[in-house]
């Protein structure tokens, strides 16, 4: 299987209420929009948001959202009345990570990559 491209689909119980979130409070750039739903860039990849959820969290699923600096992140939202269901820290594999939900309960992991971290390596160098 070749896979051209990939996004993330939230079918959200309020599209209106979530898309705010990710557009105003985490301040996602939008891709495109269309009747019903909107597309933000997540990265190298895209997250949806659109309607017919039911408002029960995904069970296991989670969004894992990189950004450069944690501290600065959790205090933007911090400010911006985010609550943060897990404060950052360091894991044991190494990332930095701190854990906030959407309005529909999804779990967000807000994620630094080390410099020192092996994701940065260039395996062709070695």
């Amino acid at each position: 299987m070749e896979v051209l491209s990939s996004r993330i689909l939230l079918r959200a119980a309020d599209p209106q209420r979530t898309t705010a979130f990710y557009r105003d409070t985490l301040g996602l750039a939008i891709a495109r929009e269309f009747p019903g739903g909107t597309v933000f860039f997540a990265g190298g990849g895209y997250l949806e948001v659109s309607g017919g959820g039911t408002g029960e969290a995904a069970g296991n699923l989670a969004i894992w959202l990189q950004v450069r600096s944690l501290s600065a992140v959790a205090a933007q939202l911090t400010v911006a009345g985010v609550r943060i269901l897990r404060e950052p820290r360091t894991e044991p594999w190494g990332l930095h990570e701190m854990w906030i939900a959407d309005p529909d309960g999804v779990r967000l992991v807000i994620v630094e990559v080390p410099e020192d971290h092996p994701i940065r390596v260039d395996m062709r160098r070695l």
